[in-house]
């Protein structure tokens, strides 16, 4: 049997989104994207909002722009952008759901472990509490709860959200930025290289958001969501990471960048994200039972850079 499952992917979501594409038609399903041009396999915000959410199986929301854009500078423009673009399309697409006549039988938000507060010995599982202690754990919280559908929707359609960590892959995110640096030898730790480095391969996130776009059991879904952490099982350290990696390339890694230098280039809000970390297990993800492809650091760089 063939599900059609719509996803919504903009800015700089492209590099997940294209991994979560290629692995549900390699599943035989059939993908259609929401995006701001038309075009083969897509359909418009416009069209959303105008003529509603076309029946589909399941519902992914990757919208956000790209914390780390090199090429913005850290202001309260950027600020701005960063909570609209995830805030506001996923309170359309979740009004969306609710308004259609056959909803989704799931709804995959993708949002991220800031929530967390940094810590070098706290561990987090999707059963932690937590409360907004900054600007990115404020935003965590907007965005889950604009995702939230109402009790009658959510009584057939199962939320979902996933807190990924550091997404790894040759195709894009940190790791572009990062190779070019580490096979040149200028690689480095970032601030003491203490912190938790939180982090997962981009299939294996792939894999976990299929994985929860499954239908739900026989039993009704929960109207809370299911909250699911994206990360590796290992709870690494920015140093373990920035070893392994210049083991892998056979490159030295000698040249640390301190944290004052990271907060001046990014902005101390956002450097926090790298001079910082969490140690966050995935505690409900492995008892799901799902399986990872890459479960520790040597086995996703090489994978990366071969």
């Amino acid at each position: 049997m063939r599900h059609d499952i719509w996803i919504q992917i903009i800015w700089g979501s492209g590099f997940v989104g294209r991994e979560l594409t290629r692995l549900l038609r390699d599943k035989g399903h059939e993908v259609t994207l929401i995006s701001r041009q038309p075009g083969p396999g897509k359909i418009t915000w416009g069209e959303l909002e105008s003529q509603g959410l076309p029946p589909c199986e399941g519902a992914v929301n990757l919208a956000g722009e790209n914390l780390m854009n090199p090429l913005r500078w850290w202001n309260e423009s950027y600020k701005k952008d960063l909570f609209s673009s995830r805030v506001d399309t996923t309170k359309a697409l979740s009004r969306a759901i609710a308004a259609s006549s056959s909803p989704p039988h799931s709804w995959v938000l993708v949002s991220g472990v800031a929530c967390y507060k940094p810590s070098l010995t706290a561990q987090y599982t999707e059963d932690s509490e937590w409360t907004p202690f900054d600007l990115l754990s404020r935003l965590v919280k907007d965005w889950e709860a604009a995702a939230l559908l109402p009790e009658n929707v959510a009584k057939t359609t199962k939320q979902v959200i996933i807190r990924p960590g550091v997404v790894l892959g040759r195709d894009g995110g940190a790791m572009k930025q990062m190779l070019l640096p580490f096979w040149l030898g200028l690689g480095g730790t970032l601030g003491s290289g203490r912190q938790p480095f939180p982090w997962i391969h981009v299939s294996d996130l792939a894999g976990i958001i299929v994985h929860a776009l499954e239908p739900p059991a026989d039993t009704p879904p929960s109207s809370s969501p299911q909250v699911f952490n994206g990360v590796a099982p290992p709870l690494n350290t920015n140093y373990e990471f920035t070893k392994e990696l210049g083991r892998v390339l056979g490159r030295p890694t000698i040249l640390p960048v301190p944290g004052f230098v990271m907060n001046a280039l990014l902005g101390l809000e956002r450097a926090v994200v790298l001079t910082q970390g969490q140690k966050v297990i995935p505690k409900r993800t492995l008892e799901s039972g799902f399986q990872y492809n890459y479960p520790d650091l040597t086995s996703a760089l090489k994978e990366i850079v071969s």
